[in-house]
């Protein structure tokens, strides 16, 4: 709707326009004798819009035809003609994308912009109707004349009613309506001619371009103005029925503002009368987790803090989940349980060396790391790095070492990751956040001191995604994890007593800072009789087991395992060793079964070199 002085109506791609009213004046008609030729004028089609006499219409010309036309008419009688398009998507409209009547204007303002386009402001003078359309020139005009109004009777009781009723109606849509400017009822009270007023009360009427148009084209002030007064009515109407939903919409916020006091009243009274509703259980339920937990003061105080807030919040606040879920993890974090360790340094080496042949250096690190146990409870956990070749024990002597010490075992894989918070947790902030990979795993072992293996730590990430090997640094510093900040849980934790061992097969890859915080222990690798020691005790019974074979279907000899370790295993590992191990067995296994039989395979040279797939 047009504002009293400079209002807009929908862009355009070449012509965007906004109207105001201005006093009506008499101004130059086109000639209307049918024995002399109407002269031409520059015409400008407009897009989208409709433009009605005694408005004032800022122009922004695009079009190079339309720029052309008004350049024509300024330097002319400034008069141009203004009508509208058909179709408002025509870039380049012919006669016949154009209405017939439109107004005449006069050029009041223009001025060229820096990207070659114009600003022009016109004021409407009359109706005028093109008897035709010429696009000869470089720009587009017509042949115009002036439009035959059939004027409302004055001093008509009529005509009288309809004043007052535009009037009084007018009024009311500007009470109701936030768009038309409260000077538009000053504008309407000093009209005194009804076909004016209607066009002044319809410019501000969000009404379609062919309604705009049809009441342009209408020569009778009296049934202008009883259509106009109509579309007012229903325009109130609409404005009504808005603000009616504008209302319900505040009803609502209130309401929920409402259903959250009486939700606290109501909280009151259950607590007077001895009764607890579902949430207030739950959360007292959380509230003596809290207290159950064992948290250090800072950790207390944080839980308590978060459970206050929880507490205030109504049931349905999107917040609820997060913050149960924060304090939940609280609750679970294991702040002062741990497993007792074995101090017993005789059933250590025993089950030390039932998992694991050979590797006496790491096996006596674990047990002078015992023997300090024993004489200092208080002594922080070892931080080790096992490196290696693959398939030499370096993760499965992890799960040894836990066993041996009586402590739970987590392994956490940390080649390939690229992203800091996999470590140190994503900030509450966002949505989906979760705690890092050490806090979580030490959620699910419910233990503070449990032997953390740390996988593949020399192929963690390093590129412009993130340096997650600079967040291991303070949980590998024995001088700093006892004060573990995770991003999520946003206090502290102690990591202290655990015992963090990484592995992996190279060291040149792992940062310098991070590779001084671990003591380092090299897997050399087999030799062939050690090789030849684990196959007898280790790996060839647990592949007869595996494949349903027995010591009555095979029997592997010392020259043909020798074959086997010399000329298909030249690994530092007994990986691929126990694979070959496995192609033996999984052979005579099939000849059994086809044969039925209590076949006896002799594994000598001969057997080895029948099993080279």
């Amino acid at each position: 709707m047009p504002s009293p002085r400079s209002t807009r109506t929908r862009p355009s791609t070449s012509e965007k326009t906004a109207s105001k009213t201005a006093p009506r004046r008499r101004a130059p008609r086109p000639k209307n004798s049918k024995s002399d030729r109407a002269p031409l004028m520059p015409v400008v089609p407009l897009r989208g819009m409709v433009a009605f006499p005694a408005m004032v219409l800022p122009l922004f010309i695009g079009r190079p035809k339309s720029i052309e036309a008004v350049q024509a008419a300024a330097n002319g009688d400034k008069l141009l003609f203004l009508a509208a398009q058909r179709d408002e998507d025509a870039e380049e409209p012919g006669a016949e994308d154009v209405y017939e009547v439109g107004i005449v204007a006069e050029i009041a303002q223009w001025l060229k912009l820096p990207d070659g386009n114009l600003r022009v402001v016109v004021e409407g003078r009359a109706r005028a109707r093109a008897l035709r359309f010429d696009q000869s020139d470089s720009f587009f005009s017509a042949e115009v004349v002036a439009f035959d109004e059939a004027k409302a009777p004055e001093n008509d009781p009529q005509t009288e009613a309809l004043l007052r009723h535009l009037r009084d109606n007018f009024e009311t849509a500007i009470n109701l309506s936030k768009k038309i400017p409260p000077e538009a009822l000053q504008n309407a009270s000093e009209t005194t001619e009804l076909g004016a007023l209607a066009d002044l009360v319809v410019s501000y009427l969000e009404i379609d371009v062919p309604q705009r148009q049809k009441l342009l084209e209408e020569a009778s002030e009296m049934a202008r103005g009883q259509e106009v007064a109509s579309l007012l009515t229903r325009e109130i109407a609409v404005l009504e029925l808005d603000r009616e939903i504008e209302a319900q919409v505040k009803e609502g916020i209130s309401e929920n503002q409402r259903e959250y006091f009486l939700r606290e009243r109501l909280k009151s009274i259950q607590e007077k009368l001895g009764e607890r509703d579902p949430s207030f259980r739950e959360n007292e339920g959380l509230r003596e987790r809290v207290e159950a937990a064992g948290m250090p003061a800072e950790a207390k105080e944080k839980a308590l803090y978060e459970l206050e807030r929880l507490e205030r919040m109504p049931p349905i606040a999107p917040e609820v989940g997060m913050i149960r879920n924060y304090i939940e993890l609280m609750c679970d974090l294991p702040w002062n349980k741990k497993s007792d360790d074995v101090l017993d340094l005789q059933v250590a080496q025993e089950t030390l060396d039932a998992d694991h042949y050979a590797l006496g250096k790491i096996k006596e690190r674990i047990l002078e790391f015992l023997a300090v146990r024993q004489l200092n409870p208080s002594s922080k956990g070892p931080i080790l790095c096992f490196m290696g070749p693959p398939g030499v024990g370096k993760t499965s002597i992890g799960k040894s070492i836990a066993k041996s010490l009586g402590r739970e075992f987590i392994r956490v894989s940390v080649g390939g990751i690229h992203d800091e918070a996999e470590i140190r947790g994503h900030r509450r902030t966002y949505i989906g956040s979760m705690p890092g990979r050490i806090i979580a795993a030490l959620r699910r072992c419910k233990v503070n001191n449990p032997v953390f293996l740390l996988d593949e730590i020399d192929k963690l990430g390093h590129d412009f995604r993130g340096d997650p090997s600079s967040a291991l640094l303070e949980a590998l510093d024995p001088e700093q994890n006892n004060s573990f900040a995770d991003h999520y849980l946003e206090v502290p934790f102690d990591l202290s007593q655990v015992m963090f061992i990484a592995t992996g097969n190279l060291l040149d890859p792992i940062q310098p800072a991070l590779r001084d915080r671990m003591e380092v222990l090299q897997f050399p690798g087999y030799t062939e009789s050690e090789k030849r020691a684990i196959a007898t005790g280790f790996l060839i019974p647990k592949q007869m087991k595996e494949n349903g074979v027995t010591d009555a279907h095979i029997s592997i000899a010392e020259d043909g395992l020798a074959e086997l370790i010399r000329g298909y295993t030249r690994e530092a590992g007994v990986r691929n060793l126990e694979r070959e191990i496995g192609t033996v067995c999984r052979k005579v296994a099939r000849r059994v079964a086809q044969e039925g039989g209590e076949r006896r395979e002799e594994g000598g040279k001969a057997a080895s070199a029948k099993s080279k797939p």
